[in-house]
C-alpha cells in the first residue's frame, strides 16, 4: 500500500512541487470557455511554455522569502504528486474594515494520481493552517465550476469584459474636469498603482490588498504583435494622481478584431478621475471598439453616455469564490445595513466542523455579535450560501429558491437579504 503524506514541501522539494501544477508544465489552467478575465479577442491567452529549471529555482527562492506564501504537497511515496498553496491576504469586507483571508492559488494534482482524494486532503490541511493563523474566511479563482463547490467555496464576486463602440459612446454634459490627464512611462506608472489601489481597496467590498511586487512586471517594451502597454494617469486640480489606466493597441490579423483598443486596468478615486479616463480611451484616432476585462458587473460609465446601449457586456463569470472557515470571526468581522437578531443553522461542515451549530447575529448594538444558541433558527443554510451572502453581492432570494438557504418565512428572507446587501456589487480587481 502506498504512504501518503500532506504536509509543506522542503525547500530541495519545490521544484517538484511546482512540477504538479499545470502552470508549471504549459498546460490549460482555465475551463475551456470565454475568460471574462482576458481582453483579447481569444478566449484565453496561450498557456505559457513549461518552466525551465532556473525559473523553478527562481520560484522557489522568491516564494521562501514571502511570509504570505503557505505551500502545501501531497506525496505518495515520498514522490510529489499534488500542489498547493494559500496566500494571506486582507480583503475588504462590509463597513469598509479589511479582514485576514487565506486565498487558494495554484492548485493541482498529477493526472495518474486524481480521484484518490488528494486535493480534500491538502485543502483540508491548508484549512486547518489558516485557522490557526488566524484567518477565517479562504477565497479563490475557481479554474473550473464544478470542483471547489464540495468544499464549501461558493461565489461571492463577479467580473465582465465589456466592449464599447467608439462611435457610439457620447459622453453627457458634465462638469468640466478642473484636472490632466497624462500620458506616462511605466516606472512612473508602478508608482501610481500602489498609491491609487490603496484608496480603492479602503473602500470596494472584495478588493484585495496587493502581494509584494504587484506591479514590478508593468514595461513600455512590447509583447509580440501586441503593442506595448501605454499608461494614463490623471491629476486632480492640486496635481496628485487620483485615477490610472493600463491599455493598449494590438495589432490584429482580421478585420473584425482591427481598431480595437484593449484596457487592461483602469482605477479612480473620484468621479471625475473616473469619467475623463474613459473619455479620452473612447476618443483615440484610428479605433472602433475598446475591451476591458475584469470589470464590475455594473459600471458607472454606462449612465454617463447618451447611449447605455453603447456598453455590451461580452462575457461574465463568478471571479472570486468565498468560504468562512471561522463563522463567528467572519460574521463579526464586518458591519451590516440593518440593526437586527437573526439566528441561523450551519447544519453540515465536515471540514471545518466548529461552524455546525446555530449561530444568533446581532447587530442592533453598533458592533456585531454572534454567539451559538439553542434557540430554534431563523434561517437554515449551507456553508457555501453563507459564504456567498457574506459579501453582499449575491441574492438572498435566489438562494433561498435554489434550495441553499431555508429562511422559516418569507418575512425573514427580506431580513436576512437587508442584513447583507451592499451597494456597489463587491468586486476586486486582480486575482492571484
Amino acid at each position: 500500500m502506498s504512504h501518503i503524506d500532506v504536509r509543506t514541501p522542503s525547500a530541495g522539494e519545490m521544484p517538484d512541487y511546482y512540477r504538479a501544477l499545470p502552470f508549471a508544465n504549459g498546460l490549460p489552467s482555465w475551463e475551456p470557455s470565454d475568460a471574462a478575465w482576458h481582453g483579447g479577442p481569444e478566449p484565453w491567452p496561450a498557456p505559457r511554455p513549461p518552466a525551465t529549471s532556473e525559473q523553478l529555482d527562481k520560484w522557489a527562492t522568491e516564494d521562501a522569502a514571502d511570509p504570505a506564501f503557505h505551500p502545501m504537497a501531497v506525496f505518495e511515496d515520498n514522490r510529489c504528486v499534488g500542489a498547493s498553496a494559500m496566500l494571506s491576504f486582507q480583503v475588504t469586507v462590509p463597513g469598509a474594515r479589511p479582514l485576514s483571508m487565506a486565498g487558494v492559488t495554484g492548485t493541482g494534482v498529477i493526472a495518474t494520481h486524481r480521484r484518490r482524494g488528494h486535493l480534500r486532503a491538502m485543502m483540508q490541511a491548508m484549512f486547518d493552517a489558516a485557522r490557526h493563523r488566524g484567518e477565517p474566511l479562504a477565497m479563490l479563482s475557481a479554474s473550473e465550476g464544478s470542483i471547489y463547490g464540495r468544499f464549501g467555496f461558493s461565489p461571492a464576486t463577479y467580473r465582465t469584459r465589456i466592449e464599447i463602440s467608439r462611435h457610439e459612446a457620447t459622453f453627457l454634459p458634465a462638469r468640466a474636469d478642473t484636472g490632466r490627464l497624462e500620458l506616462v512611462t511605466a516606472e512612473k506608472a508602478r508608482a501610481v498603482w500602489p498609491v491609487i489601489h490603496e484608496h480603492v481597496r479602503k473602500t470596494r467590498v472584495g478588493e484585495l490588498t496587493p502581494l509584494p511586487g504587484h506591479w514590478d512586471g508593468l514595461s513600455d517594451t512590447a509583447a509580440g504583435m501586441n503593442g506595448p502597454l501605454r499608461f494614463l494617469v490623471h491629476h486632480s486640480q492640486t496635481g496628485e494622481a487620483d485615477g490610472i489606466a493600463n491599455f493598449r493597441l494590438p495589432w490584429s490579423t482580421t478585420a473584425k478584431d482591427a481598431g480595437t483598443l484593449v484596457v487592461e486596468a483602469l482605477e479612480a478615486t473620484t468621479p471625475e478621475a473616473y469619467r475623463e479616463l474613459w473619455r479620452l480611451l473612447l476618443d483615440f484616432d484610428l479605433t472602433k471598439a475598446v475591451v476591458a476585462a475584469g470589470r464590475p458587473r455594473t459600471e458607472p460609465l454606462v449612465w454617463m453616455l447618451t447611449n447605455p446601449r453603447a456598453v455590451r457586456i461580452t462575457r461574465q463569470s463568478d471571479n472570486l469564490w468565498a468560504r468562512i472557515l471561522d463563522v463567528p470571526a467572519a460574521l463579526v468581522g464586518r458591519d451590516y445595513a440593518e440593526q437586527d437578531c437573526i439566528r441561523i443553522q450551519i447544519t453540515a461542515d465536515d471540514m471545518c466542523p466548529a461552524n455546525k451549530a446555530t449561530w444568533e447575529l446581532d447587530t442592533r448594538q453598533g458592533r456585531p455579535r454572534c454567539v451559538p444558541t439553542t434557540a430554534e433558527a431563523d434561517v437554515v443554510a449551507s456553508i457555501g450560501a453563507l459564504s456567498s451572502l457574506y459579501f453582499g453581492g449575491v441574492s438572498a432570494h435566489d438562494l433561498a429558491a435554489a434550495g441553499h438557504v431555508s429562511p422559516a418565512s418569507q418575512s425573514t428572507l427580506h431580513r436576512l437579504r437587508r442584513l447583507f446587501a451592499i451597494d456597489p456589487e463587491p468586486h476586486n480587481s486582480f486575482g492571484f
